[in-house]
């Protein structure tokens, strides 16, 4: 069980990335108090959580309906993870969040205000993406029994309170670590998430072949 936590835990922090949506989190809400930017981070983390709990207890019905085996999910999402790992080795995925985050800025500017930035974009789909979505049904499908599916539950909400330390305290971690070092870690944890990637694709071969 300890093993799963771990695992579970560790692909969990690289899909949702904490210190990548730190920030564009802070950018986001520059020009918010501090106690708007705080709920509105409580906010996120908590909509993106009820998604993510939504698609880990009943994703596998899901695909029970649409006929599609847990196997080809594998391998399906293993694929999606690598997607993503080159994005986040070659800095594509930061751009992209980048891009989203002007689009609600320029919607701030161009239109009525809007202040509560909770919802989109950064519960969806930032937080609780596609990625992030298929990498937790991927692990409950995983799971046997009751206890195991309770492990990755809390794999996830541990995930999630790091998130959220992560909105809490992203001014003062961008005024830390700077867009250098943000570049770097991103980079490592891309890494990470391939190698993790592919174990899904070859468990998932293995099993159908």
């Amino acid at each position: 069980m300890y093993d799963l936590f771990i695992s579970a835990f560790v692909t969990l922090f690289l899909v949702i990335d904490p210190p990548g949506c730190a920030p564009i989190y802070a950018g986001l809400v520059a020009g918010a108090s501090t106690a708007q930017a705080r709920a509105m981070a409580i906010r996120a983390t908590v909509i993106a959580g009820l998604i993510l709990v939504a698609f880990a207890l009943f994703g596998q019905a899901l695909l029970g309906a649409m006929h599609i085996g847990l196997d080809a999910f594998r391998i399906a999402g293993g694929i999606m993870l690598f997607l993503i790992a080159l994005d986040m080795v070659f800095e594509k995925r930061t751009q992209r969040r980048e891009q989203r985050a002007e689009k609600v800025k320029a919607a701030h500017t161009e239109g009525p205000p809007i202040d509560d930035v909770s919802v989109f974009p950064m519960a969806m789909p930032m937080i609780a993406g596609p990625g992030s979505i298929a990498t937790v049904m991927l692990l409950m499908s995983r799971s046997t029994g009751p206890e195991a599916m309770g492990v990755i539950l809390a794999a996830l909400f541990a995930v999630m309170v790091l998130t959220l330390l992560a909105l809490l305290a992203a001014r003062s971690l961008m005024r830390l670590v700077g867009a250098q070092g943000e570049a770097v870690l991103t980079r490592l944890l891309g890494v990470l998430l391939a190698a993790l990637a592919a174990q899904y694709v070859i468990d998932g071969l293995k099993n159908v072949l």
